[in-house]
Order: structure tokens, then C-alpha cells, then sequence
């Protein structure tokens, strides 16, 4: 069979179940016999960011592999972004792309670009393949190396003569990878130690990232809280990790962060961080973070540990393996030599400071709250649908005031911060869960940047539902220029809201919806909102996009600004939470 056929069948025999593409000259070989898979999708997209997204997407709510397909050039540089983003986030894709043929690699020739040398900083592993003989064994490498470990993409890029000439196909049996040996058990002697901490901490946290929903360790994260009677606070990765509605959870940290959450890391006395890397925007400065605690940290990634802050007792392994060896330690330490912590009186205080200050909103004079409209699609859709944001401050109040029950229920671009991640990963999330209601909420100026696959959403049959949250702005870049440059808009006046904020509809959003082939609605007042929303939820047959207008003055809060302490938290502009000595 030729490479191409080779390809293919490997893809197959990785169990791709879809694929996120978009043809071109050099990787033209390739679609000839994907054209008469039986097993494998491909979904034709707009654009090639679109595809990556899409990928992002499909793996984020599967647990699966996503996979997108461009050819050389410009069609694989479209891709840069879309790796990026998963690099950062940890997301499993396989990206396949074609090279100009071999001969002319490094001529400059037409559409041909050092995609395996741009992208090897931002992928786990990247392949340029020029024997067709080797293409079986590779594509079973990369899914591996994306899948195993610390998730990421894989880049393999094929040249053309390679997809063309003649090969025999073997499968391989095993792979030999000597350099790649991920460490998934925690070390005992590592875990005793952390049991001991545990037990002697006064005011312990357990700082939870995005690795606790990836090692599908939720259920053990709750049973370890449950055990332990210790706070919880979970990323804006790991949302969904451990219920909103548990009393032991006291949200979101960092830059917009909960009081509750951003005082409960600065007052510990231990923090026990499964999963998380210690971002800046949820250590804010850094000299200033946590200055009290001792750090025990469990990451699967070692490089991971100790980079930003460094751990007392460090754990590398796979967080559900970490949190299943310390509950079976902590039990045992507590029969044999009667050593429990006790964290009664630290733990009231948390929840008081909870309800003393719940993340809100002040409702404007006239207009329609932002933080209104997803509270609404939230108690409308429920816990059961899936959640995908852009960029911005929608995302921020997507994360406080969406209800989050259940892992893989919320994807979002957070160590990247995409603009244009929303559409093509909801995209990829419908089609990764068919029966599932998957809500997009995006921002007008990030949809603005991928809404080309509303088309690909209309022509395939995947029934997203976009709630644009219009404030006719780049609204956190507007919300800094508030608060930092005296008010100065330099440039971020989108001109999409329409009368009711005083601009014009450049474009009208529910007449592009139309045009794409999607149902188009628009709301601009309290009054209409539920019964958009239920109109919305009730069809099911075809992408649909919601143009909420709102009130374009609305700030994300509380706030931490960048490259200042955490203790430094605002709720409002220039109001600070006023502790009483009974709150800590």
C-alpha cells in the first residue's frame, strides 16, 4: 500500500474515531484513502486553528486523543496556536500535517515551512517523517506520548513522497520509547511524609488543578475531602473537580479569584496541591504567596515541582494514584499511632469568610447584567450540559457563576488564554458528546476571531449553542483601561452592541447566524432572558447563537491586579474585604 494508505490504516488502528481537517497540496495524498475509511470522521472545517480547537475540544470532554489534519505551510502554522494552547492546558491531540517532499525540504519551496522546528517548544514530542516505513510506528508513538503521563500534543509531519510511495504496513507490536517512562507510582516513603504533615497542619488547604479531572481522580479527590474535613479550592482548570454545591468548597483562587478561596491560601498553614503548577495568576507575587505554608506537591510532571515554589514534601505520580496511596496512609496512620489532624476551628472560619464574602454582582440601573445571563443559562441547562468559554471576562464570570458538579464538564483556554478557542472547542465537545447540551459562551470579540465554524456546525449537524455576551468591547482589556489608564479606551470599542449601549451592530450577530445556517435570537432585556434561553435549549436540529447585549460598564470582581500580593485582593474598585479577627 502507498504511505498515505498507511496512514490511515494506523489512524484506524488508534481507534481515531474523528477527525478535524482541512486538505491541501501536500497532504492531498492522505485524503484519497481517508475518503473510503469506514471508521473515521472528518469533519471539514473553516480553518486550521478551528481544527486544533476542535481536537481540544473532542479531548477534553472524551478523555480521548483528539486529532486534526492540515497540510505544509501556511496550513500548518494555522495550527501553532491550537498546540500552544493544548501544550499549556495539558490536552491530549495528535496533530497530522504534510511537508513539501523530501528532496525540496529546505529549498524554500512553495508552501513549505520548519513546522517540526516551530513547534517543538510548545509539543510533547514532534516527528517529521520522510519513509513511508516508518509511519505505522509513529503514529502508535504519538498517541502514546500524547495520552500517557502528563497529557500534550504530538506533532507528526509526513512529506509528501512519503504519503506516495509504496510500503508494507506493521503494526508494532510494543513501542520502545527508553527515553519516555512516565512516573505514575508516588513514592511510599513521599506519601508517609505528606500523611504527616497532614495530621500535624492547623490550617491545611487542598489546592486542586486541572491534573485531578486528567488522572480522573475526582472521586478520590472527594473521599479524601470527605475524610479529611480539609477546604478545598480548585482552578480554573479543575473546575468541576470537586462540586460547587459541597460545603467544604470554597472556590476559585487567584487573580479573580474567591475571597474565600485567594484567604484560605494565603492563611494556611499547608497547602497539598494535587495537579496544579502554582501559576502566576493564582500565586499572584510570588515572594508574597502563602508565606506561611509548607508545600506538599503531586504532580505526575517533575519538572513541574518546585519550579515556582519550592515543595517540602514532593510526590510525582499520577494524582489519582497519589490521592488513593495518602487516604490508605492517613487511615493507617490514624489506627496504628492515633496521629489525626484536627481542623474544626479552621475550617468554621473558611466558611465563614464564604458566606461573609460570596462572589456577586451589583445589577445596573438599565441594561442587562452580564453575570445575569450566565447564571440563567446555568439554572436553565443545568449541571448535565457542558460548558465551553472563550477568553476574557466572560470567562471569569462563566467560572464563578456557572454550577460546576461534575468532571469535564467546563472547558476554557487557561494557560494560553486563547481569544477564538470557544466555537471550534465546542464544536469538538458536541461532537465528542452527541447527547449532551453544550453551551458556548463566548465574547464578542472572540467570536469574532473563529465564528467561521458555525458553518462547519450547520453543515455536519452539531447543534451548539452560542450565548455571545455582548459588550460591544475587548471587555478585560477595557475593564485594565478602567482601572489603570484613567479610563483611556485606546482601542477597544468593538461597535457590535447596538442601540441599547449606544453603538452600532458591526456585524448584527443574529443576522451572521443566519447567514451561517444556525438559528440567530438576540436579548437585550431581563424581562426576555429566560424565555431566550428556554427558546434556545429547545432546538435541537441546528446550531443556534444568542446576541445578549449587556451592560458594557460590568466588571469582573474581586480582583487581584497583576504583579501584586494576593493580600491585596479587591471586591469592588478600591474596596478591600474588611476582616474581623474572628474571620482568621
Amino acid at each position: 500500500m502507498t504511505g498515505a494508505q498507511s496512514l490511515v490504516r494506523s489512524l484506524e488502528r488508534a481507534d481515531v474515531e474523528v477527525i478535524f481537517g482541512i486538505p491541501g497540496g501536500a497532504i492531498l495524498p492522505a485524503y484519497d484513502p481517508l475518503f473510503d475509511s469506514e471508521s473515521i470522521r472528518h469533519i471539514l472545517v473553516r480553518h486550521e486553528q478551528g481544527a486544533g480547537h476542535a481536537a481540544q475540544g473532542y479531548a477534553m470532554v472524551t478523555g480521548r486523543v483528539g486529532v486534526c489534519m492540515a497540510t505544509s505551510g501556511p496550513g500548518a502554522t494555522n495550527l501553532v496556536t491550537a498546540l500552544a494552547d493544548a501544550y499549556l492546558d495539558s490536552v491530549p491531540i495528535v496533530a497530522v500535517t504534510g511537508q513539501v517532499p523530501s528532496g525540496a525540504i529546505g529549498t524554500d519551496a512553495f508552501q513549505e515551512a520548519d513546522i517540526r522546528g516551530i513547534t517543538m517548544p510548545i509539543t510533547k514530542h514532534s516527528y517529521l517523517l520522510t519513509d513511508p516505513d516508518d509511519i505505522p510506528r509513529t503514529i502508535a508513538e504519538a498517541f502514546h506520548i500524547a495520552s500517557s503521563g502528563r497529557p500534550g500534543p504530538v506533532l507528526v509531519d509526513i512529506a509528501k513522497d512519503a504519503l506516495q510511495k509504496l510500503t508494507t504496513f506493521t503494526w508494532p507490536s510494543e513501542l520502545a520509547l527508553p527515553g519516555y517512562r512516565p512516573t505514575t507510582r508516588p513514592h511510599a516513603k513521599q506519601v508517609r511524609e505528606a500523611a504527616r504533615l497532614i495530621a500535624e497542619a492547623k490550617r491545611p488547604v487542598l489546592y486542586v488543578g486541572g491534573g485531578v479531572i486528567k488522572a480522573e481522580a475526582s472521586a478520590e479527590l472527594a473521599m479524601l475531602a470527605e475524610l479529611t474535613q480539609i477546604p478545598v479550592i480548585t482552578t480554573l482548570m479543575a473546575r468541576g473537580a470537586f462540586p460547587d454545591s459541597h460545603e467544604l468548597h470554597l472556590g476559585m483562587p487567584g487573580m479573580h479569584g474567591s475571597v474565600a478561596a485567594v484567604a484560605g491560601l494565603q492563611k494556611s498553614d499547608l497547602l497539598i496541591s494535587l495537579g496544579a503548577r502554582f501559576d502566576d495568576r493564582v500565586t499572584g507575587q510570588l515572594s508574597t504567596f502563602a508565606p506561611l505554608a509548607k508545600i506538599i506537591h503531586a504532580d505526575i510532571d517533575p519538572a513541574e515541582i518546585s519550579k515556582n515554589r519550592v515543595a517540602d514534601v514532593p510526590i510525582v505520580g499520577d494524582c489519582r494514584e497519589v490521592i488513593s496511596d495518602l487516604i490508605v496512609m492517613l487511615r493507617k496512620q490514624a489506627e496504628e499511632d492515633g496521629l489525626v489532624g484536627d481542623y474544626t476551628a479552621w475550617r468554621e472560619q473558611m466558611l465563614g469568610v464564604k458566606a461573609k464574602f460570596p462572589v456577586g454582582y451589583d445589577k445596573p440601573e438599565q441594561g442587562l447584567a452580564p453575570q445575569k445571563v450566565i447564571e440563567r443559562i446555568s439554572e436553565i441547562a443545568g449541571p448535565e450540559a457542558t460548558y465551553v468559554a472563550g477568553v476574557g471576562q466572560h470567562q471569569m464570570w462563566a467560572a464563578h457563576f456557572i454550577d460546576f458538579e461534575r468532571p469535564r464538564q467546563w472547558l476554557n483556554s487557561g494557560g494560553a488564554g486563547t481569544m477564538g478557542y470557544c466555537v471550534p472547542a465546542a464544536m469538538g465537545a458536541q461532537v465528542g458528546e452527541p447527547d449532551n447540551v453544550v453551551w458556548a459562551i463566548d465574547g464578542d470579540g472572540c467570536f469574532q476571531m473563529t465564528n467561521q465554524e458555525l458553518a462547519t456546525c450547520a453543515i455536519e449537524g452539531i447543534p451548539v449553542k452560542v450565548a455571545i455576551i455582548n459588550n460591544s468591547s475587548l471587555g478585560m482589556v477595557r475593564q485594565w483601561q478602567t482601572l489603570f489608564y484613567e479610563g483611556r479606551y485606546s482601542n477597544t470599542d468593538l461597535d457590535t452592541g447596538g442601540e441599547a449601549i449606544g453603538a452600532r451592530r458591526i456585524p448584527d450577530f443574529v443576522k451572521l447566524a443566519e447567514a451561517y445556517g444556525c438559528v440567530g435570537l438576540r436579548c437585550e432585556s431581563e424581562d426576555d432572558l429566560d424565555e431566550t434561553i428556554e427558546k434556545a435549549m429547545s432546538i435541537t436540529d441546528a446550531p443556534v447563537v444568542i446576541d445578549f447585549v449587556v451592560e458594557r460598564d460590568a466588571m469582573v470582581w474581586p480582583m487581584v491586579a497583576a504583579g501584586t500580593s494576593n493580600d491585596d485582593i479587591k471586591i469592588a474598585r478600591d474596596l478591600a474585604p474588611e476582616w474581623d479577627q474572628d474571620d482568621l
